[in-house]
C-alpha cells in the first residue's frame, strides 16, 4: 500500500500549563516543549507507523526548524522528495497551549505552507491520496481534481470548500465542530464521511445516515495534539485494507486513544503493533 499525503509541515511549540487561559488572560507555570508537527506531516508519519508507505507534498522554509520538522519522517522513511523549499519563508509553526486533561488550544503561522501551490502538484495522483486544510485550498481541491484513485479529505481547519470537492472525496474526516460547520453539505457526495467525537469514539454516515458507530477505549489523556491526525492515518490505512467498517473504526479511535496519551503529536503516533495489542486488549470501542 501507498499513500501520497498533500499537506502542511510545522514545527510544534507546546505549552503545557495549568489552565488554558480565557481571552485576555495570561497563565503562568507552564513547560515548554518543541515538537515536529502540521496536519500533512502528522498523518502521513501516521499511515507510515502503520504499515503503509507513504509520500509527503508539502513545504519547509530557511533556517533551522525546517531540518526540525521533517527528522522523524526521515527517520520513519516517509518518501520526502515532494517536499519544497520555500525562499525567504519561514517554516510552519503552530503554538499549543495543552491543560492537564489534554485539552488544547492551537494558533497555527502557515509560512512555508501557504506557498504550496496547484503547480508544485504532480499531474496526476494515482496513490491514494489524503488531504486537510492547512495549506491554501486552492492547492488542496487541485490535489483532489487530480487523483485518480481513492481521497480522503480532512476537513480541518474548517473553511469553505468546493461542491466538487465534497463530491470526490471517498471519505471526509471532520470532528464535531467542524461538522457543525459544514453542516448538511458533508453528506451532498456519495462518500463516507466520519465524525469525530474525541474520548467518545466516532460514527459513520453514508448519504447522512449512521451506519456504525464505536467508543474510544479509555486512556489516560495527557495531549489530545496528535489524536485527530492518529485517526485520519489509521482510518485511512483501514479502508484500503478493506477492513470491515466497525473493524476500521475501532482502529482508528484506538489509534486516536493512543496518540492523546504521549506529549506532542508526532512523538504520540502509534504503531501498528501497539494498535493491534490495544485492540487485543478488548478496551476498544
Amino acid at each position: 500500500m501507498r499513500i501520497t499525503v498533500v499537506g502542511s509541515i510545522n514545527v510544534d511549540m507546546v505549552a503545557t500549563a495549568p489552565s488554558l487561559p480565557r481571552a485576555g488572560e495570561t497563565v503562568t507555570g507552564a513547560v515548554l516543549a518543541r515538537h515536529p508537527g502540521g496536519k500533512g506531516a502528522n498523518q502521513a508519519l501516521a499511515a507510515r507507523r502503520l504499515g503503509a508507505e507513504v509520500a509527503l507534498i508539502g513545504a519547509v522554509g530557511e533556517g533551522p526548524l525546517s531540518d526540525e520538522a521533517l527528522v522523524l519522517l526521515e527517520e520513519a522513511g516517509v518518501d520526502l522528495k515532494g517536499v519544497g523549499s520555500a525562499e525567504g519563508t519561514p517554516t510552519g509553526v503552530a503554538l499549543i497551549a495543552v491543560d492537564p486533561s489534554g485539552e488544547n488550544q492551537i494558533v497555527v503561522a502557515s509560512g512555508a505552507n501557504d506557498q504550496v501551490r496547484p503547480e508544485h502538484l504532480p499531474a496526476r495522483i494515482e496513490d491514494p491520496l489524503i488531504v486537510q486544510l492547512e495549506l491554501p485550498v486552492e492547492t488542496v481541491e487541485a490535489a483532489v481534481g487530480r487523483a485518480t484513485g481513492f481521497v480522503c479529505a480532512n476537513l480541518a481547519p474548517a473553511r469553505p470548500v468546493s461542491e466538487a470537492l465534497l463530491r470526490r472525496c471517498d471519505l471526509i474526516v471532520v470532528n464535531e465542530t467542524e461538522a457543525a460547520f459544514y453542516g448538511d453539505a458533508l453528506h451532498s457526495g456519495g462518500g463516507q464521511v466520519v465524525i469525530t467525537r474525541g474520548a467518545e469514539g466516532a460514527s459513520l454516515y453514508k448519504r447522512g445516515a449512521v451506519v456504525a458507530e464505536v467508543g474510544a477505549p479509555l486512556v489516560e489523556a495527557v495531549d489530545a495534539t496528535g489524536a485527530g491526525d492518529a485517526f485520519v492515518g489509521a482510518i485511512t490505512v483501514a479502508f484500503l485494507e478493506g477492513q470491515p467498517v466497525d473493524a476500521a473504526l475501532r482502529f482508528a479511535c484506538a489509534a486516536g486513544a493512543l496518540a492523546a496519551t504521549v506529549a506532542g503529536a508526532q512523538p504520540s503516533l502509534p504503531t501498528r503493533a501497539q494498535v493491534e495489542a490495544l485492540l487485543n486488549s478488548g478496551m476498544a470501542g
